[in-house]
């Protein structure tokens, strides 16, 4: 008698737990967001962070102008600090000067007259990542005129030259033709979110 008791207990227990389970559950229209926090993100929240430039055109490159007395004055006080006077080498980096066909012995001397195939790069690359207690708090002017001090380092732009928009793509980078195009299979690959090959 007292497990016949004990099984209806049992047996009505669990029927009241599925019941109460179901209702507080429920069937709603639309699933809800548990966690109502943040916003929509908007082409206006981006576009402050959509900087990048490419080469070889100079896509991208906003407006302003440098020359490269402006960039020595530049240099001078945002950049000396870390890599030294005359970007000749401090003591958190290494010369910025020189290395021109260094690229086939070795050592090889890394600077932006010895690596970069295109000077966007040096604007692109100082516009995201100096100073480097401060990436990106330099103006468009600033880094325009810094790019023109360091390429009159090394002897690519003559010292009265104006970088800009315009200019800074004309500029003859002295290992522009030491690369070779990436023709591997992958690099030919589409991009593709849903319904992939």
């Amino acid at each position: 008698m007292r497990s016949r008791e004990l099984a209806a207990g049992l047996g009505a227990a669990i029927i009241a737990v599925g019941c109460a389970t179901q209702q507080y559950m429920g069937t709603p229209a639309e699933p809800t967001p548990r966690v109502k926090i943040g916003k929509p993100i908007t082409n206006a929240d981006i576009a402050p962070w959509d900087i990048d430039i490419r080469t070889p055109d100079g896509k991208g490159l906003p407006a302003g102008h440098g020359t490269v007395a402006e960039g020595k004055t530049v240099y001078d006080a945002k950049c000396m600090v870390c890599h030294g006077a005359d970007a000749k080498g401090g003591p958190v980096y290494g010369t910025m000067v020189g290395g021109i066909g260094s690229f086939k012995p070795s050592p090889r001397v890394l600077t932006p007259g010895s690596m970069y195939p295109y000077a966007p790069i040096l604007f692109d690359y100082i516009r995201r990542a100096m100073p480097m207690d401060h990436p990106q708090s330099l103006t468009a002017n600033e880094v325009y005129a810094v790019s023109a001090y360091l390429l009159n380092l090394n002897g690519i732009i003559p010292t009265d030259a104006v970088m800009d928009q315009n200019t800074l793509v004309q500029v003859q980078m002295p290992n522009r033709n030491g690369f070779i195009i990436d023709d591997r299979p992958d690099t030919k690959a589409v991009r593709c979110m849903t319904n992939c090959k």
